[in-house]
């Protein structure tokens, strides 16, 4: 379970070890942005993308039965 006082990296290792596919992080910069961090459990850190380009990846991975 993530408690809130863990570091970023604490949190990213839990989510690895729980096999969770997309991590998104989303800190001020991303915010103002409108923007995140995408990061998956096997390819690694993806980068920064506009919410709407990932939302419609995942949509496409939902919908091919990828994820």
């Amino acid at each position: 379970m993530n408690n809130d006082a863990d570091k970023i990296g604490a949190k990213i290792r839990l989510a690895q070890l729980d096999r969770i596919p997309y991590m998104l992080v989303l800190g001020e910069k991303e915010a103002a942005a409108q923007c995140v961090a995408v990061r998956h459990s096997k390819k690694g850190d993806l980068g920064v993308k506009p919410i709407a380009e990932f939302l419609a990846e995942i949509a496409a991975e939902v919908k091919e039965r990828r994820l």
